[in-house]
């Protein structure tokens, strides 16, 4: 399994013949040069939406028509998107798992927004949420969005993931500390990767205080495009 983070809260998550974007932004991403575009979507079979925002959402569709893929995501947004949008979707609900063919992805709750802006001003898109992995004997816990919230506690001893793929720039979500707190509370982490920091001045830069804070986890600083293999 290859683990490859393009940036802020995207990955592209590789595991046998299945290449899973989650949240893929391409289009002014700060911190994915242009040159990685194409690199970064190769071969892709599947999209993971976990909440509208912007910086999640603006390359989804154009992606999944440009290059057929399915998008997997929340019911209420995606089966609007599978009347209105000539896409192929696969919707469904927190508390449900759908089988990706090998891939069991399991739908859980995030704490944040999921609104997008109009004329008329701001509108829902579904609900946020996160997800729980299960691939080549691992299970990957990606946070989507979030702070902490006490769901972790039921969603770490029922799914019991190894892997953490957790936001952690603050601001907009949990920070590093809240982070740390969040792995050492709830969760039983063997590897933990932070996201969404970095990208703008107003997040967090390092993870130092999480790697400190995880003495006993392999606290993985991704760099863009380059592979973590599991």
């Amino acid at each position: 399994m290859k683990i490859i983070w393009l940036g802020h809260g995207s990955f592209r998550i590789e595991t046998g013949d299945k290449v899973l974007l989650i949240d893929p932004w391409l289009t002014g991403n700060p911190v994915l040069p242009e040159v990685a575009h194409d690199a970064a979507i190769a071969g892709a079979t599947h999209i993971l939406l976990t909440h509208v925002h912007f910086d999640h959402v603006v390359d989804v569709l154009p992606l999944a028509k440009k290059l057929d893929l399915t998008v997997v995501g929340q019911y209420d947004l995606i089966g609007y998107w599978s009347e209105t949008e000539e896409i192929k979707t696969i919707g469904f609900n927190k508390g449900g798992t759908v089988d990706l063919g090998g891939v069991k992805v399991s739908m859980v709750n995030a704490t944040h927004s999921s609104t997008f802006a109009t004329e008329d001003g701001p509108r829902a898109g579904g609900s946020e949420c996160g997800y729980m992995i299960a691939a080549e004997g691992h299970m990957i816990y990606v946070s989507g969005d979030t702070d902490i919230m006490a769901d972790m506690d039921w969603m770490g001893e029922y799914y019991q993931p190894d892997i953490g793929i957790l936001c952690a720039g603050g601001h907009f979500t949990m920070d590093m500390r809240g982070a740390a707190f969040a792995a050492k509370k709830y969760f039983d982490f063997k590897t933990v990767i932070p996201c969404h920091y970095k990208s703008f001045p107003i997040l967090e830069q390092s993870a130092e205080t999480l790697i400190k804070s995880l003495p006993n986890v392999d606290v993985i600083e991704p760099e863009v495009m380059q592979a973590i293999e599991i």
